[in-house]
C-alpha cells in the first residue's frame, strides 16, 4: 500500500545535529513507525557551519548516524551519480556556498539530509531573495541587518531550495503530494523560497514549537508567567491583540518572521497555550486553522527490579557525595535557561524538606544542568572533585561554575543545602552521567539511564515551557512529574488520563492524577483582582514572588502525599506511569494528530502572495 504523503521535507536548524528541543522531536518523530508507514520520503534541510569545530566534530561522530554520500567541505564527491554531483558543484558556485547530502538514522529508519554553508555567500541571490521577501511579505531585512541569525536563515533558503530540485524529491508530484514543514521560524525562509520559484506548487505547514514573541515578553519581565499569561487571557476576554497590549514588536525579527506563518496552508502547535499565543498575534491568526501536535514519549518497559537496581546507584552516589542513602530521589535534567524556573525547585524544596522531618524520610534532588552543553574536560572534573568535593562543592574562578550556574548555585543550591535538614540539592553541571565524565564518587556502571528510572519527582516548573518532553519522560519508570501550569504537556497528560479513567468505567480528576503534580503560579487570589489586560500588566517580581511562596507550599504536599511508601507504591506509579506513555508515544502523536494535521493542509487554501500581509 502506497503511503498517503509521499514526500516531506523538515526545515530545521537541527537537520544535521541534534541539539536541543527540536532534534528531539525529530528523533521521535522520524523515528516512528506510523511516520514511515505514512511518509514515504523524508528530506532534513538546514545550516552547517565548518568553521565550527565542535559542530563538525559532533556532526561526524557516529553517534550521529550521518552517512555522507556528497560534501565539498569533506572532500567526498562520489558518493552520487556523476550528474548530480555535477549540478551541486553548480549549486555551490552560483550561490558561493558548500553543500553536504547524504542521510541519518532515526530510530529504525534512515533519512535524506542537505546542509548549506553559507559563510560567504554571494550577495546578489541573497538580497534578490530578501527583495522577494519584502514585497510579498512585507518583512524588511535590513532593519534586522544586526541579526546574524536571521542573515544565515536567509542565505541558505535558496540554495536549499536548489538543491532539492537537484535531487529530485518532487518529481511527479503535485502540490497535494509535497509538503515543507518548517519548524520555527528558522525553516521560513524556506517556505518562502519555494513560495517564490514555484507559486502555489507546495502545501506548506509551519510547527510552531514555541511562540517567540511570547517567551520574549515572558523572559524579559520579572512578573514572568504570572504577568503574561492573566494579559494574554484578559486581553482574549476583551477581543485585543498582542500589539495593543504590549505595543508593535515588529522591531522583534522572529515576530516579524512569525507573523508571515499565517501565509502556510496548516499550522501545527505542540502544546495547549501555544494555540491561544499564536491567535494573540492577531490578523490573520485570529481565524487561522491550528492543529494541536503534541510532542511524544519514547516508551522504554522496566520492571520494578530494574528501577530498584538503578534506585540503588543514585542512593549509592547520595552516600558517597553527602554520607547519607535517601529514601527519596529527586531530578530535574533541563537546559541552564531562565525560562525553566529552576529557582522553583528550591521554593518546593524548602517545604518539603519540613515535611521529610517530620516523617522521619530523607532526600536528595538531583539536578542535571549546564550552562556548557559540550561538556568540561573530564580531567578538570576529576581535579575539582579531589580539590573541593564537586559537585556539592563549587566554584566560579576556574571554568567550574559559569554564566547562569553561578547565580542558581551561590544564591540558591548553597543556601538552601545550608538551611535544610532532610534533603539537599546536588548541581551536576556536567552532562554524561558516567565515572568518566562526572568523577570517581559516581558509581561505576552507572548511566544516564539510571537517573531517568530511579528518580520518585521529575521537577520542571517551567516560566515559559510550550511542551516538556523532558519532564514527563521519567513517566515511563513511575516517577511523579511536578510541572507549572504553564507547560504543553499538562493538556496531553490529562488527555490520556482521561481516555484511560473513561475506558476503567471511573471518573477523571486532573487534581488526583498519582503520577502528575501541577503547580499553579498564575492564578491570582480573590484579593489581587485583575480586570483587564492593563492590570495583569502591574504584576511585578515581588507579585509574583508572593504567588510563588503562597503555592509551593501547596505544590510541595501535593508532592509528598503522592509519594511512594513502599515498593508496592512504587510499582502502582509504574503501572499507571507507563499507561500514560503509551498513550503519548510517538505513534500516537503521528496517528492522532501530525497525519490529521498534514491531511487539512491539503484542504485549506494558504493566503495569497499577491499583496503583503500587514506587518
Amino acid at each position: 500500500m502506497t503511503a498517503p504523503f509521499p514526500l516531506v521535507i523538515h526545515a530545521t536548524h537541527e537537520a544535521g545535529v541534534k541539539v536541543g528541543g527540536i532534534g528531539a522531536v525529530l528523533d521521535g518523530l522520524l523515528g516512528a513507525d506510523a511516520y514511515n508507514a505514512a511518509v514515504t520520503r523524508s528530506v532534513l534541510v538546514g545550516p552547517l557551519d565548518g568553521r565550527d569545530g565542535v559542530q563538525m566534530e559532533r556532526l561526524n561522530s557516529p553517534r550521529n548516524r550521518l552517512t555522507i554520500r556528497y560534501s565539498s567541505l569533506h572532500g567526498i564527491f562520489d558518493g552520487v551519480e556523476p550528474a548530480l554531483a555535477a549540478a551541486l558543484q553548480g549549486i555551490e558556485q552560483s550561490y558561493q556556498i558548500a553543500l553536504l547530502y547524504g542521510s541519518r538514522r532515526f530510530g529504525g529508519y534512515e533519512h535524506e539530509v542537505v546542509l548549506v554553508d553559507a559563510t560567504n555567500p554571494a550577495s546578489g541571490p541573497v538580497n534578490e531573495f530578501r527583495f522577494h521577501v519584502w514585497q510579498h511579505y512585507g518583512i524588511d531585512s535590513s532593519r534586522y541587518a544586526y541579526a546574524a541569525e536571521m542573515n544565515l536563515y536567509f542565505s541558505i533558503a535558496q540554495p536549499l531550495f536548489a538543491s532539492l530540485k537537484a535531487i529530485g524529491v518532487d518529481v511527479g508530484l503535485s502540490q497535494d503530494e509535497r509538503f515543507i514543514v518548517a519548524h520555527e521560524w528558522l525553516g521560513m525562509p524556506v517556505v518562502f523560497a519555494a513560495q517564490m520559484n514555484e507559486p502555489g506548487a507546495w502545501r506548506t505547514i509551519f510547527y510552531a514549537h514555541e511562540m517567540a514573541t511570547a517567551r520574549l515578553l515572558v523572559e524579559s519581565h520579572g512578573g514572568h508567567d504570572t504577568r503574561f499569561y492573566n494579559a494574554l487571557f484578559r486581553a482574549n476576554d476583551a477581543g485585543q491583540s498582542l500589539d495593543d497590549v504590549f505595543g508593535n514588536h515588529d522591531f522583534f525579527f522572529k515576530h516579524a518572521i512569525i507573523r508571515q506563518a499565517a501565509r502556510c496552508d496548516n499550522i501545527f502547535a505542540v502544546g495547549d497555550l501555544v494555540v491561544p499565543e499564536l491567535r494573540f498575534l492577531g490578523g490573520e491568526f485570529a481565524h487561522k486553522n491550528i492543529d494541536l501536535v503534541y510532542n511524544g514519549v519514547t516508551v522504554h518497559p522496566v520492571s520494578l527490579s530494574e528501577k530498584l537496581a538503578s534506585r540503588r546507584l543514585l542512593q549509592d552516589y547520595c552516600q558517597n557525595l553527602l554520607g547519607y542513602r535517601p529514601d527519596y530521589i529527586f531530578s530535574h535534567v533541563t537546559r541552564m535557561v531562565l525560562s525553566k524556573g529552576m529557582w522553583r525547585d528550591i521554593r518546593v524544596m524548602e517545604h518539603l524538606d519540613r515535611m521529610l522531618r517530620e516523617a522521619n524520610k530523607t532526600a536528595v534532588l538531583f539536578v542535571l544542568s549546564t550552562s556548557q552543553p559540550a561538556g568540561r574536560r573530564s580531567e578538570w572534573v576529576h581535579a575539582w572533585e579531589s580539590q573541593y568535593g564537586w559537585p556539592v562543592g563549587h566554584r566560579s574562578d576556574n571554568g567550574d561554575l559559569i554564566d547562569a550556574e553561578v547565580n542558581f548555585f551561590f544564591n540558591g543550591v548553597d543556601p538552601f543545602n545550608r538551611r535544610a535538614r532532610d534533603s539537599r540539592i546536588v548541581l551536576i553541571n556536567q552532562f554524561g552521567w558516567d565515572r568518566q565524565s562526572c568523577g570517581q564518587r559516581m558509581p561505576a556502571g552507572m548511566s544516564f539511564m539510571d537517573l531517568r528510572r530511579g528518580s520518585d519527582v521529575e521537577f520542571g516548573q517551567s516560566v515559559y515551557e510550550p511542551f516538556g518532553i523532558a519532564q514527563v519522560e521519567p513517566l515511563n519508570f513511575g516517577a511523579i512529574s511536578c510541572v507549572s501550569n504553564v507547560c504543553g504537556c499538562v493538556g496531553f497528560v490529562n488527555r490520556v488520563a482521561r481516555t484511560l479513567a473513561a475506558e476503567e468505567g471511573s471518573t477523571f480528576d486532573p487534581n488526583d492524577n498519582p503520577n502528575l503534580v501541577v503547580a499553579d503560579y498564575v492564578s491570582l487570589p480573590d484579593s489581587y483582582p485583575v480586570y483587564s489586560p492593563q492590570d495583569a500588566l502591574s504584576i511585578d517580581q515581588p507579585t509574583r514572588d508572593w504567588i510563588e511562596g503562597m503555592n509551593s507550599g501547596d505544590t510541595a504536599w501535593r508532592i509528598f502525599r503522592r509519594l511512594p511508601q513502599d515498593e508496592a507504591g512504587m510499582a502502582r506509579l509504574m503501572e499507571s506511569g507507563e499507561a500514560l506513555a503509551k498513550g503519548m508515544s510517538w505513534d500516537v502523536v503521528v496517528r492522532d494528530y501530525f497525519v490529521p494535521g498534514l491531511e487539512r493542509a491539503r484542504v485549506t487554501q494558504a493566503v495569497s502572495l499577491r499583496t503583503p500581509a500587514a506587518s
